[in-house]
């Protein structure tokens, strides 16, 4: 197994398979999990979950702006199995009563929703991301406005602390990072409600929750299996902290 480890201010970034790195790393240290794994949707057959995620996720004039990413044609089957696997994995590594968010799209919403409690998460609602009108239209139909945050907590948790709006309505990004960026301040809401220290993320992407936890000094902790994201996401943390020097040393 080939793991190379960056570190960048508080963030720690692996670029390995998750579930290489997971078992690596040391149980009850993470206060949260917050990540965005790649659906396997996109189709309801097996032709077009196997297609290029630009063409799944992408109108047809901004194909080829983004890298691919991988993992992305598991089966339902398949899909669940896996979701179920590091999930557990993941739930070893936070401290009891840690809130747990996983995102989803409609088609993957009830199979996240039973991985997570086949993980042993206890599972306590969906947040939808309205993505507003700058979602894409579809003619004769709705548009395909939100996506979904399926979110637990490992075993109980008490009812203190702040309180996070239950749905979180932010646009797409207009200069995104990767094929499926989402806004930096989408997942500093999804913080609101946690407690303070480091955050894991075992699907980073192009580092948008690694972003949110250095806006907030969290310590975060990142996983990317791709090595084009991963670079990706090693230039955006490391100019977000260039830029909190700077702006620290002319303060």
């Amino acid at each position: 197994m080939s793991v190379r480890i960056e570190t960048i201010g508080s963030a720690i970034l692996y670029q390995a398979d998750a579930l290489d790195v997971l078992p690596l790393l040391r149980e009850r240290s993470f206060v949260g999990l917050i990540t965005d794994p790649p659906y396997s949707s996109g189709g309801a057959f097996k032709g077009d979950r196997s297609a290029p995620t630009s063409s799944k996720y992408q109108s047809s004039e901004n194909r080829g702006i983004y890298p691919e990413f991988q993992g992305d044609t598991r089966d339902q089957h398949s899909y669940l199995a896996w979701l179920t696997l590091w999930l557990s994995r993941a739930r070893c590594l936070v401290v009891p009563g840690a809130l747990g968010c996983v995102f989803t799209d409609w088609r993957q919403l009830p199979t996240t929703t039973d991985a997570l409690q086949a993980a042993g998460w206890v599972w306590r609602g969906i947040v939808p991301w309205d993505k507003t009108e700058r979602g894409r239209p579809q003619q004769g139909r709705y548009r395909a406005q939100a996506e979904y945050i399926v979110w637990g907590t490992d075993g109980a948790r008490p009812l203190q602390g702040p309180t996070a709006p239950g749905v979180l309505r932010l646009p797409v990004p207009r200069q995104k990072h990767h094929i499926a960026g989402k806004p930096v301040a989408l997942m500093e809401g999804l913080m609101i409600p946690m407690d303070t220290g480091p955050i894991l993320d075992p699907f980073m992407g192009s580092g948008t929750v690694g972003l949110a936890c250095q806006a907030q000094g969290r310590p975060y902790v990142g996983i990317e299996v791709d090595a084009t994201y991963f670079e990706i996401a090693c230039r955006r943390l490391q100019e977000g902290l260039n830029g909190a020097s700077s702006g620290a040393a002319a303060g």
